[in-house]
């Protein structure tokens, strides 16, 4: 019998006893790709999967969605790495409590619609598990706050999956801004999508169809209102309906905006004022988020936070003395000279990671904090959840970001939480 060298802590990776157990819950398109950036980090094992839908087949357009396929690519993975090159041990559960009741997982990496973001998190972190959760953090900002208190309460670690903040580009944009290179800054503009995007043949297919073989949709529906199934309702174009996300607002509410949060410092605050919302909301028999969309974040030092699908992508700084503007795989600057500058000692150095899964993974090791932690995602997708608000009301909106309250407007403070269907609710 030949024993890997690994396996007496002496290989090159750890041995198995002292890998991060890792759980993924929700095995669609996000959750699948999160599952293999884990699969390549040899300090973790992951050790079960979890999603309501067994397997896809290519329902929605994706044969690999589905608990069954993420069991196989996490097994055929290790197999690759064995003699035989069979590995048999990843376990799969359509109910996330039964993972979540193994004493033996350290960390999970969950990737669920919106609406469940906020009790699958909970209940992770009273489970005593580490949790990396997909953005946007929830689906109201009472869910965001229950989150951030569960994962203080329980002492856990937890990353938000707005991964910006790991890409050097968007670190050295918030650098120059909270260094002063632009001056005093006195308006941010977050370009985000518009739209309704109906990308697959599964967002066409609206009318009420049969529940398919092998998915609990009763499960999947949780905590959001009873209602006929169709395959454009699930997966991932449920960010298109209101009773499970926010639109393209709180879809990309948890990436620009969040840089905008930290390139001003706000981290752990917030706007006072929602100004001037105006938008188009779909018009469709099923989907029903806003398409076009403008809102004004006002903070309390007189910064203005525009955000809107009519603005230039990414997010733009502007300053006194210049502006720096960042996207997805591209910064630019005025004067361009900034983009040479380098950080002097005396300087602010924000937290540097250049990879999000392996920075949680990090924490999860040495008990730090990550780069995107439970209560800066939740003080970023306030913004866009407080838009949204401002946007169906259809007025200016004042906020308190301490209380987490409206000023004297009981309508808006409905607006902060939702109810949930029997029997799901939110404990912290």
């Amino acid at each position: 019998m030949f024993i890997p060298s690994r396996v007496l802590g002496r290989g090159p990776g750890p041995a198995p006893s002292n890998k991060i157990a890792v759980g993924i819950i929700g095995c669609g398109n996000m959750g699948t790709g999160d599952l293999q950036d884990y699969l390549k980090d040899d300090r973790v094992q992951v050790v079960a999967v979890c999603d309501v839908n067994k397997q896809s087949g290519g329902y929605w357009d994706n044969a690999f969605a589905g608990r069954e396929p993420a069991r196989m690519i996490a097994e055929w993975t290790y197999g690759a790495d064995k003699r035989s090159g069979v590995y048999k041990g990843c376990a799969a559960y359509e109910d996330f409590r039964e993972l979540l009741a193994r004493k033996d997982i350290d960390a999970v990496s969950t990737a669920v619609p919106d609406h469940w973001h906020a009790i699958a998190a909970v209940e992770a972190a009273k489970s005593g598990k580490d949790i990396y959760g997909q953005k946007p953090l929830a689906l109201t900002i009472a869910q965001g706050r229950a989150i951030a208190d569960a994962v203080k309460k329980y002492n856990r670690v937890f990353q938000c999956g707005s991964q910006q903040r790991s890409d050097a580009r968007f670190r050295k944009a918030c650098e120059l801004v909270r260094n002063g290179r632009i001056g005093k800054v006195h308006t941010v503009r977050c370009g985000l999508p518009g739209g309704t995007p109906d990308f697959s043949k599964a967002a066409r297919r609206k009318a009420t169809e049969p529940v398919p073989e092998g998915f609990n949709y009763d499960f999947w529906l949780g905590p959001a209102p009873e209602a006929p199934y169709s395959p454009a309702r699930c997966h991932c174009n449920f960010r298109w309906i209101l009773d499970y996300s926010g639109g393209q607002i709180t879809d990309w509410g948890g990436h620009h905006p969040d840089i905008a949060q930290w390139g001003l410092g706000m981290d752990e605050s917030g706007p006072v004022e929602i100004k001037n919302a105006k938008g188009e909301w779909a018009k469709d028999p099923l989907y029903n988020t806003a398409v076009q969309y403008y809102f004004e974040a006002i903070y309390e030092n007189g910064v203005k936070l525009i955000v809107s699908n009519k603005e230039r992508g990414g997010v733009t700084f502007e300053g006194a003395d210049g502006w720096v503007w960042v996207n997805r795989g591209a910064i630019d600057a005025n004067p361009k000279s900034l983009l040479t500058e380098q950080a002097g000692a005396d300087d602010i150095h924000l937290y540097k990671s250049d990879d999000h899964h392996r920075n949680f993974i990090d924490c999860v090791i040495s008990r730090k904090q990550t780069i995107a932690p439970a209560e800066t995602a939740h003080r970023s997708i306030t913004i866009a959840h407080l838009g949204n608000i401002a946007l169906r009301l259809g007025r200016d909106l004042k906020w308190d970001p301490k209380a987490e309250r409206f000023t004297d407007d009981a309508s808006a403070d409905a607006m902060i939480s939702r109810p949930m269907r029997a029997p799901w609710k939110i404990e912290v």
